[in-house]
């Protein structure tokens, strides 16, 4: 007999969504309702063994309580920050998530973003949409990266790759997280704050959680200063968003490049309405190639977990 999974969202590649059918008896909670979930919930709970959720869906511990069977989670991204791992502790529920193989995709658009504000990319596209060019209207210079510093906030796996990329842009780099990072020649700065005072770009890729929020505070705001720039692709817990409107309005901040926000997918209009923002809706990892292979390491864990296989990544 299948498995019995809850499917919290469902995967872009149709491929993937065809193996979780064929190896597991799937629930679809996002296909339902609304207003009708809660109904429908009760009553598939008390089979479920295994839920697939999101990154930035996660799972609480009251879902957890309504799920007797539960054994595994696999988190279909690399954040577990919305999962309630206390409670899966408590519970001896197995958690999954995708390390990995979305590093590239989300390296690359870091590097897009940080690219488009120093371009002014955005405000050029209009600038010829809206007929100020043909109007002779002058263009104000931006500015190049060669010679920069790019500051990198957290140095892992996705850490390192912008920084690879930032360098064959001519960048020199520094990073900053709480633990030194053996065998790489980049210098970790002594803090965050001096991170930020060191960089011409600061770019945010450190996981979101309880120790990281709001480390992006009105202080490392003010460091990077009128001339800088904030990239992040993390989440947006890690940034104080008010100090960041503030800091963008008022002039102490240069630019910023987003990627991800406090309360996806409500974004502050005030953020909205400025021009000195890049704003893209959290989309690091969306790319055809990469949410497939994504959404078939899903599959793999979950197949690992119920056929009494090690799982392939395990969140310790």
């Amino acid at each position: 007999m299948k498995p019995d999974v809850l499917v919290l969202a469902a995967s872009p590649s149709a491929d993937v969504m065809a193996q979780l059918e064929q190896h597991f008896h799937c629930h679809h909670l996002w296909q339902q309702p609304r207003e009708q979930q809660a109904e429908w919930l009760a009553g598939v709970a008390p089979q479920v063994r295994g839920v697939l959720t999101t990154g930035a869906i996660g799972i609480k511990a009251d879902l957890l309580a309504q799920l007797p069977k539960i054994e595994i989670v696999a988190v279909n991204g690399i954040g577990t920050d919305a999962v309630d791992l206390a409670a899966t502790r408590v519970r001896g529920v197995a958690v999954t998530n995708t390390p990995g193989v979305l590093t590239d995709d989300v390296a690359d658009l870091a590097l897009t973003l940080l690219l488009a504000a120093a371009r002014r990319l955005p405000a050029l596209d209009t600038f010829v949409r809206d007929g100020s060019w043909e109007a002779g209207k002058p263009i104000k210079p931006t500015r190049a990266l060669r010679g920069k510093v790019c500051g990198i906030y957290g140095f892992g796996r996705i850490g390192q790759a912008i920084g690879d990329r930032a360098q064959a842009f001519g960048m020199e780099l520094q990073y900053f997280q709480p633990r030194a990072i053996e065998g790489t020649p980049v210098p970790r700065a002594d803090s965050l704050l001096a991170l930020a005072e060191a960089s011409d770009y600061l770019v945010v890729a450190a996981p979101g959680s309880a120790a990281t929020h709001h480390t992006v505070n009105a202080a490392a705001l003010a460091a990077l200063g009128p001339q800088g720039t904030l990239v992040n692709i993390a989440r947006g817990s890690l940034v104080d968003e008010d100090a960041l409107i503030a800091a963008l309005g008022d002039g102490k901040l240069g630019m910023a490049a987003l990627d991800v926000f406090a309360d996806e997918p409500n974004v502050p209009a005030a953020l909205r309405e400025l021009d000195n923002v890049v704003l893209t809706p959290h989309i690091g990892s969306l790319t055809v190639e990469t949410r497939h292979a994504m959404g078939e390491l899903v599959v793999d864990n979950l197949r690992a977990h119920f056929d009494g296989r090690p799982l392939l990544t395990p969140v310790k």
